[in-house]
């Protein structure tokens, strides 16, 4: 899966799905896009990614209480 930097267009690639998803990880480890060598893995902070379309991350991705929010 690709993700884009929200202050930049580069796209990094996702290695592991489920350290997204997981909302109690703040961090995902990705390699950046950039160039035509294949690049290290680096970690990113999800706040940080969006998907391409420009759409943010889903909130169940980032919050673990998401839920309790939207309860009050």
């Amino acid at each position: 899966m690709f993700l884009q930097l929200k202050n930049s267009q580069d796209l990094v690639k996702i290695l592991d799905i489920q350290e997204l998803i997981d909302p109690n990880s703040d961090e995902v480890h990705a390699q950046d896009q950039e160039g035509q060598e294949e690049q290290e893995p680096d970690t990113f902070k999800k706040e940080n990614l969006i998907f391409p379309s420009g759409e943010g991350l889903p909130r169940c991705w980032l919050d673990a209480n998401y839920r309790e929010a939207q309860v009050s």
